[in-house]
């Protein structure tokens, strides 16, 4: 079992990835970027999923903060794919999805994610 970490202000987007993920993973949920960076220093997470537009810092500074210091693959959605794909992708997030999205694409890019920090076995 996984620990993904959900991130969006709007309660509905938070409410929907909670239930696509928390039958198979441990969910934790954030409103805000700055909350999320709390819950970040004190839990391990195989996985962060991040909307981009949020009050005060953004998705993109989430995904900057973690990369600098951690290897947690980070998936980011957005409204506004256009203004913020590239630079996702460029900043070193795993996936990125303009809403709305396939819930069954984003199950695949969790799971590909997931396996991504899964130890290696000793062949």
């Amino acid at each position: 079992m996984a620990t993904i970490l959900l991130i969006d202000d709007d309660p509905k987007v938070r409410e929907m990835l909670e239930a696509l993920f928390c039958d198979e993973h441990e969910c934790h949920t954030a409103d805000r970027a700055e909350q999320a960076l709390e819950l970040i220093e004190f839990q391990n997470y195989d996985v962060v999923i991040t909307d981009v537009s949020m009050p005060g810092l953004g998705g993109l500074e989430v995904l900057q903060r973690i990369k600098r210091r951690l290897t947690i693959p980070v998936i980011v959605i957005s409204g506004r794919a256009d203004q913020y794909q590239e630079a996702s992708l460029k900043m070193g997030a795993f996936a990125f999805f303009a809403k709305p999205f396939s819930l069954a694409a984003l199950e695949a890019a969790v799971s590909e994610a997931i396996s991504t920090r899964a130890p290696a076995s000793a062949a």
